[in-house]
């Protein structure tokens, strides 16, 4: 009889309910993203920084690229502080100069992929 009284009651109360507001972002309708015919056609980039400090001109971050066909990683050393530039030629002279250029980039920062 007295069985979940408590949980019945803030279900019913319309000031617990206001209350109890959902936090964080609101996401969107989540985009299927279209599998691949080839390899490097699309490609999923996210960053590992904060690493530890191994000498005075060692690399503090890493530019991991996925590549979502064969699920290959390739790892770019870098600079935290780097210009778009400096990154941006790592990733011509070893992934485009032997493939292609590719068709999507997917980084972690663009919610509603699946």
């Amino acid at each position: 009889m007295w069985k979940n009284v408590v949980s019945q009651y803030f279900k019913t109360c319309d000031r617990c309910q206001n209350a109890n507001k959902p936090t964080g972002k609101i996401l969107g309708d989540m985009i299927k993203i279209k599998e691949p015919r080839r390899p490097l056609e699309i490609v999923h980039m996210d960053w590992v920084t904060g690493l530890p400090q191994g000498s005075d001109i060692s690399y503090r971050a890493f530019l991991v690229n996925v590549d979502r066909f064969n699920k290959t990683p390739i790892f770019f050393p870098c600079h935290k502080d780097d210009i778009a530039m400096d990154k941006a030629l790592p990733i011509w002279n070893r992934v485009v100069s032997w493939t292609a250029i590719f068709t999507k980039i997917i980084h972690h920062e663009q919610s509603g992929y699946t």
